[in-house]
């Protein structure tokens, strides 16, 4: 986990952290700074972008294989080689991914750090909460239906860990559809 650290929150600035799990799109970041206008305090947003793990995209696209290929083929190991040209393009994607994010709130004037994380996130999460002092955190995800019925999901292990509001949107969705969301889908405040 890198960044530059600035200092911790004298109470003059308000930070917000935002854990996402890809690029936010021009809307997604609009929507964010849209929450703290009117704020009195300097709004800053930490964000943490957590870095693509090449080792679930390779076992995924393994796991994609029907029985018949895996039957039909015989037993590839993959070179160390592929592995690595997999490792600096999840970086790479990862890295791309965290520009945008950070441009798409630049331009629609907020002020954003960003950081590439590698702990597991809600680890990453907290540390950065502690870090900045934030007064707020916001994870931003696709739909998981699965994980957030099981309280598996992100936002369900940094409410039991953190002592600061999290707030729980699904990107590419405005605040209308997540408020019409089904179940727990949608906005979700502590």
């Amino acid at each position: 986990m890198s960044e530059n650290a600035g200092p911790r929150n004298t109470g003059e600035d308000y930070d917000v952290v935002l854990l996402i799990e890809q690029a936010l799109s021009e809307q997604d970041a609009g929507q964010v700074h849209s929450l703290h206008e009117g704020l009195d305090q300097q709004v800053t947003y930490h964000v943490l972008l957590p870095l693509e793990d090449a080792a679930a995209r390779i076992e995924s696209a393994m796991g994609s294989l029907t029985a018949g290929d895996m039957l039909a083929s015989p037993t590839m190991p993959m070179s160390e080689v592929d592995l690595d040209a997999v490792r600096k393009d999840c970086e790479d994607r990862t890295n791309t991914e965290l520009k945008q994010t950070l441009d798409a709130l630049a331009k629609s004037g907020a002020i954003a750090r960003g950081q590439i994380v590698t702990d597991p996130p809600i680890d990453a999460l907290a540390a950065k909460v502690a870090e900045v002092d934030g007064r707020e955190a916001i994870i931003l995800t696709r739909p998981h239906v699965v994980s957030e019925f099981f309280h598996l999901d992100w936002t369900s292990k940094a409410r039991r860990r953190l002592g600061v509001p999290i707030l729980h949107l699904l990107e590419h969705e405005n605040f209308d559809e997540q408020a019409e969301g089904y179940g727990n889908e949608g906005i979700t405040g502590l």
